[in-house]
């Protein structure tokens, strides 16, 4: 019977009473009960009496030399004391995930969304909630939302923009310029600056479907004068794509590395392009309190509620082909 199917009559009794029994089932002394929980022993004993008239039948046989439980209390305290611990856990769990305090926050990123920010995030959020454990766990650049949406993590530091209808995207954490990577020998490898229109003669890569459709168009498919931007065969990791430029048989935007690049591969700024902006992302349906937590640290280490008014310096930047 779920409760929701209770009869109207079903007796009311109140946690505060189970708790008064099963302490008195395991101490059989009203004087011991009442000091373990700092009730009177009258009070006690009214409590008792009140749940025996809720039950309609009585639970304990009391003397002044003697408590035992009847044949009814005990298996009434049998059935209550798993039920009973089962409540209190769930009560302890919630005030916890409400507080944000104690708990774990998975927190995912792709080998290209690592760096200093993320660092410093976590840093910040351990310093306010020393008590909610934050693990790191590194999610597939080119599938990046799988593991949000599969519950595997809980939050995601990824790029922007998102357009899906199950997700939330949370404070900027950052904005990166973008650049374009090359081969040592390439032709645009000695430029200042690249402009989109320079992609119309070239290739680039193409993404596996699995990469979120709305950052395919942070790079248009046509250049400003209208010619198509091609791109060649289907890359699936982040090695075969920085192999390719090594080559010269695809250029790619990047955000400009921290790590180094190869020795073969020189990046060259964009004039053009906006920068790219990270930000956290979680599902619709979290309830993880400690998400809401952690992009209210994101929003203070950011001006303007969490629209980062700079762009981050290029020590700041991670590795990004995306």
């Amino acid at each position: 019977m779920s409760y929701q199917d209770a009869p109207a009559d079903w007796p009311a009794i109140e946690l505060r009473e189970i708790r008064v029994f099963l302490t008195l089932a395991q101490e059989l002394h009203f004087g011991r009960t009442a000091d373990r929980l700092r009730l009177s022993t009258s009070h006690v004993s009214q409590t008792i009496r009140t749940l025996e008239a809720r039950i309609g039948g009585q639970l304990l046989e009391r003397s002044s030399r003697h408590v035992a439980l009847t044949a009814l209390g005990e298996r009434f305290r049998e059935q209550l004391e798993p039920a009973f611990a089962a409540v209190q856990d769930a009560v302890d769990a919630a005030q916890r995930d409400a507080r944000g305090l104690t708990a774990q926050l998975r927190l995912g990123f792709t080998e290209t969304t690592e760096g200093p920010v993320l660092s410093r995030l976590v840093r910040g959020f351990q310093d306010l909630h020393p008590g909610c454990e934050v693990t790191l766990h590194e999610v597939e650049a080119f599938d990046p939302y799988s593991r949000l949406r599969r519950g595997e993590v809980d939050v995601l530091c990824h790029y922007l923009p998102v357009a899906e209808a199950d997700l939330i995207a949370g404070p900027e954490l950052a904005h990166y310029d973008l650049v374009l990577i090359v081969s040592d020998g390439h032709r645009l490898a000695r430029r200042p600056c690249v402009s989109l229109e320079d992609l119309g003669e070239e290739e680039l890569a193409r993404l596996p479907s699995s990469f979120p459709a709305a950052l395919h168009g942070l790079i248009p498919h046509f250049t400003p004068a209208g010619r198509p931007i091609r791109a060649t065969g289907p890359v699936r990791t982040m090695s075969e794509i920085l192999s390719l430029v090594a080559q010269g048989r695809i250029v790619w935007p990047a955000i400009l590395p921290t790590r180094g690049l190869r020795d073969d591969i020189v990046a060259v700024p964009f004039q053009d392009l906006p920068p790219v902006a990270v930000a956290l992302l979680w599902p619709a349906s979290h309830t993880n309190a400690c998400v809401p937590a952690l992009a209210a640290v994101a929003a203070s280490l950011t001006p303007h509620g969490g629209h980062p008014s700079r762009r981050a310096r290029a020590q700041d930047r991670p590795l990004l082909t995306a």
